[in-house]
């Protein structure tokens, strides 16, 4: 199944190549733009179907931060007949907003599109804590981690990709005379 859903992230052009400077600070040879996917509703509700179907129970609310987890909350909360909502970042920080709220012992799974570092993820879970819900995993399209995360929760990913990250004073790209591009939404 890993095939396919590589061959519609490839056909859909959400995997590129090139020089990236990542919302961690790190630098890629490679990126993953979902938002290429998500434009085509069949194409993310197949993808999207790997993923759910992995889960050992169905949450009560799933919650994906903005940007990039915003239509994968939707899509999934779709699937699985629950309401989806997301957090946006306000003064660089992120929260839960526009009257939305977390019903006491909700159990709350976070989606994401593309989990890198878990940043964005880590910022969710730290602004739904005060709401009194649980979250119990977090659903992404694509799994860059290779099991680094700073958060102790299960991932369910359509997809598992190994590309590779650097600091940028090793980077390999940037020795070589590349300028790194800034995709995505996080502005340092």
């Amino acid at each position: 199944m890993s095939e396919q859903i590589l061959k519609i992230l490839q056909e859909t052009e959400a995997v590129l190549q090139g020089h990236f400077l990542l919302s961690s600070g790190k630098h890629s040879s490679g990126y993953v733009q979902c938002a290429k996917l998500l434009r085509y509703a069949d194409k993310a509700e197949t993808v999207l179907k790997e993923a759910v179907k992995k889960l050992p129970q169905k949450p009560d609310i799933v919650v994906g931060p903005a940007m990039g987890g915003v239509i994968v909350s939707y899509e999934v909360g779709r699937q699985l007949g629950v309401e989806g909502i997301f957090t946006e970042r306000v003064d660089n920080m992120m929260m839960l907003r526009r009257g939305f709220h977390i019903e006491q012992g909700a159990k709350i799974l976070i989606t994401e599109d593309v989990l890198t570092t878990g940043k964005s993820t880590k910022e969710t879970i730290d602004a739904l804590a005060g709401y009194g819900g649980e979250v119990i995993g977090v659903l992404c399209i694509v799994d860059r981690t290779s099991g680094k995360l700073p958060f102790d929760l299960p991932v369910y990913s359509a997809i598992k990709l190994d590309i590779e990250t650097y600091e940028e004073e090793s980077c390999p790209l940037c020795k070589q005379g590349s300028t790194p591009v800034k995709p995505g939404s996080r502005r340092f």
